[in-house]
């Protein structure tokens, strides 16, 4: 059975970025807090927090130590009021979403109504729609077809599919007057994707790598899984399950932005070894 993977996968500039500048604190041997996980990925949280980093959800009760800002970003007004009570923080969101929370601002300083394509409970969008004072969350064309207004200005969450936001700015342009958008997808996202892609065409399974909670994993599955019909997502070499490979010659690899290449190594390594 041949082993491909993907030209693209695995940690993206962000991922790698927001994982040096935690262990920098850590080398400082302070309290160290991250707000959230710091990535989307349950192996490297877990080894971050044996290195002595404290995932919290609130700065409530935290009188000191290092706060270090998720690489998804947070509202601002969590940022301050960290920076308020004396807290040292650290700020690891990765920059392209630091772009898209500007374009926001920026957007709702100028009066637009911001409409942002994504998904609602996703970490990145809550802290995006903390830099709007008017902003609404929309995941579909269909969820397009109800927004009404004369300004409206169009980010999307950056781990989102160029497909879906084409189609949404679509139907908007049929009933918005004045229509601003800003393709804030990073393009660590769109190689991914069209690596995914083109290997999912060419093999008889195919094995997309990374946490469960990770949005743009679960996208290259999506996108795999209508390519490929014998797709699977795991998170860890052991979910690999026999069954799945009876006659098959071409086995692909693929994994999301925060899947650390060890990780990718040791599903590798299973395939081979099967």
């Amino acid at each position: 059975m041949k082993v491909i993977v993907a030209d693209n996968a695995g940690f993206c500039f962000g991922v790698k970025r927001a994982i040096a500048l935690t262990r920098e604190v850590v080398k400082r041997k302070q309290t160290v807090y991250s707000l959230g996980p710091l990535i989307h990925n349950p192996q490297v949280v877990e080894a971050l927090q044996k290195e002595g980093v404290k995932v919290i959800n609130t700065i409530d009760g935290i009188k000191e130590g290092v706060v270090v800002i998720r690489s998804h970003g947070v509202p601002p007004q969590m940022v301050r009021k960290a920076r308020e009570k004396g807290l040292e923080v650290v700020d690891a969101t990765c920059p392209f979403v630091k772009e898209t929370q500007n374009f926001v601002k920026m957007l709702s300083d100028e009066d637009y109504r911001v409409v942002i394509v994504g998904d609602n409970n996703h970490p990145e969008v809550k802290g995006l729609l903390g830099y709007a004072k008017k902003a609404v969350v929309i995941n579909s064309v269909d969820e397009a077809k109800k927004i009404r207004g004369r300004k409206i200005g169009v980010v999307s969450q950056t781990t989102q599919s160029t497909s879906k936001l084409i189609n949404v700015v679509d139907e908007l342009l049929k009933k918005v007057e004045e229509l601003r958008i800003f393709n804030t997808i990073c393009s660590a996202t769109v190689e991914r994707q069209k690596s995914a892609k083109k290997l999912a065409k060419d093999v008889d399974v195919m094995i997309v790598v990374g946490g469960y909670n990770s949005s743009n994993t679960r996208r290259l599955y999506d996108i795999c899984k209508t390519i490929c019909s014998c797709c699977y997502h795991i998170e860890r070499a052991e979910e690999v399950k026999k069954e799945w490979f009876k006659g098959c010659k071409v086995v692909g690899i693929t994994a999301g932005a925060s899947t650390p290449d060890y990780v990718i190594e040791e599903v590798r390594e299973t395939l081979e070894n099967m």
